[in-house]
């Protein structure tokens, strides 16, 4: 598998939607029974990534992020913690992605910025996840998900603590740049996505990224952000940007605020605009199907990043 560290600040790459939307239109529908099919039903998770490495994207991403022991404890599979990294690598692995991505949730724990102690156990529940990879064949982790920055800056740390491989962190943030939390650190109580790029540069991710809802325009400004924020830092990360499906309507006239990809011709513009705003890595999520994939694709194939 190629080295995807070879390809920053190069050409346009796009990461396939979550598998998880495939599995919950077959009825798969909760977190558990989704990481009991990745053990005992793989044929299953094999279909969705079929049809996903067909829309033609560079990165696929392993097809469960709940490794932090705290998670694998609520799903009551912590003696399975490794059978379950190992299949999670190889069902996509075997269709010969040029990338693979390993994704990591939030923990889930509480969390008090101002006990040692809460921050301990936390970044521990990140280096626990990432050591479960030890020498599998991937590219990188992607911390994805994430809504607080002490969260963040908890997994940024315990990965680093373990393993020198890639990251991409992702948050998940609002039109107008707040995290979904609306949680900050305990100093500045704010919770803005320059606060949680900052918070990437400082720690050692390789990709800062956002998910969002918003619409085209509104996600090219939060690129904006994010580079400004690294130019501030002095930081030399590539960007990710995430757009959100809610509902698929082909009987729509046009987008909405609420739902502004409500069909995947919808991610040809998003994806200009994306680019023009320094955006390398593309990725629809949420109720996005493998065609939403393909779209992003067609619309950056032989695209290089566009840098100033």
């Amino acid at each position: 598998m190629a080295d995807i560290a070879l390809r920053f600040f190069k050409d346009m790459l796009v990461v396939a939607s979550p598998v998880q939307a495939a599995l919950r239109r077959q009825g798969i529908e909760d977190a558990r029974d989704q990481a009991l099919a990745v053990l005992l039903e793989p044929e299953t998770i094999e279909d969705a990534y079929r049809l996903e490495t067909a829309a033609g994207p560079q990165c696929l991403v392993a097809p469960v992020a709940d490794f932090a022991p705290a998670r694998l404890t609520a799903l009551g599979m912590e003696d399975a913690a490794e059978k379950l990294a190992r299949a999670a690598v190889a069902i996509p692995r075997s269709f010969k992605p040029q990338h693979l991505l390993v994704e990591i949730a939030p923990c889930g724990l509480p969390l008090d910025p101002s006990s040692k102690g809460s921050l301990v156990e936390n970044r521990d529940q990140y280096a626990r996840a990432a050591s479960l990879f030890g020498p599998a064949d991937f590219d990188a982790f992607f911390l994805n998900g994430f809504t607080t920055v002490d969260d963040l800056k908890c997994a940024l740390m315990g990965l680093r603590k373990v393993s020198d491989a890639p990251v991409f962190a992702s948050v998940d943030v609002t039109a107008g740049g707040m995290l979904a939390s609306g949680r900050g650190t305990l100093a500045s109580g704010r919770g803005t996505l320059a606060e949680a790029v900052a918070v990437m540069a400082e720690f050692g991710a390789s990709v800062a990224g956002f998910a969002t809802l918003s619409a085209p325009a509104d996600a090219a400004a939060l690129a904006a952000t994010v580079r400004e924020t690294l130019g501030t830092q002095g930081a030399d990360l590539c960007i990710m940007a995430t757009l959100a499906v809610r509902d698929r309507n082909d009987r729509r006239q046009g987008p909405t605020p609420e739902n502004p990809y409500y069909v995947p011709d919808t991610m040809v513009a998003a994806a200009a605009d994306l680019r023009a705003a320094g955006v390398q890595f593309l990725r629809a999520a949420g109720n996005a199907t493998p065609a939403y994939t393909g779209v992003l694709a067609a619309a950056v194939a032989g695209q290089d990043v566009a840098v100033e």
